[in-house]
């Protein structure tokens, strides 16, 4: 017999005693009262069972939804860490890029205006050495030709 059943028939002993009059009480049937406790605690049990077990089950759904949603927020957190890392990561390297440019386009400027001052007393020293050998040969050139006299 389920509880409720049992409780109703409870209510029907209750509004079935006799009544005190002007004292609002009733006078129950202690054996009938015992009897129907007993019934009670009986058929209490294997709802209680159920009650217990159904509780227990959605106890355990919360902690496996609980655990669950923390392992995919820490997945998350994990997740959203290595991005940051690589982000970091391509920035640094971005920035070291940017510089090992730089550095080398300051070297090229450099060697290009030393080779440019190079080539250019080179020329100033072959200017005054084709100079020379010009105003040789001139020299030469005027002795054979008897303008100057030695």
């Amino acid at each position: 017999m389920d509880v409720m059943t049992l409780i109703d028939r409870l209510e029907d002993l209750i509004a079935n005693s006799r009544k005190v009059p002007l004292a609002g009480s009733v006078i129950i049937n202690e054996q009938s009262l015992y009897d129907l406790i007993d019934e009670l605690r009986a058929a209490m049990p294997d709802e209680l069972k159920q009650a217990r077990w159904i509780v227990k089950e959605r106890q355990e759904m919360i902690e496996e939804a609980e655990k669950e949603a923390n392992r995919i927020v820490e997945e998350a957190r994990d997740k959203a860490d290595r991005m940051a890392s690589e982000m970091e990561v391509v920035k640094i390297a971005e920035k070291k890029a940017t510089d090992v440019v730089e550095a080398a386009q300051a070297r090229e400027r450099e060697i290009r205006l030393g080779a440019e001052d190079y080539a250019d007393e080179m020329l100033a020293n072959l200017e005054v050495n084709l100079g020379k050998l010009l105003t040789a040969v001139q020299r030469g050139r005027d002795r054979l030709q008897g303008r100057i006299e030695r």
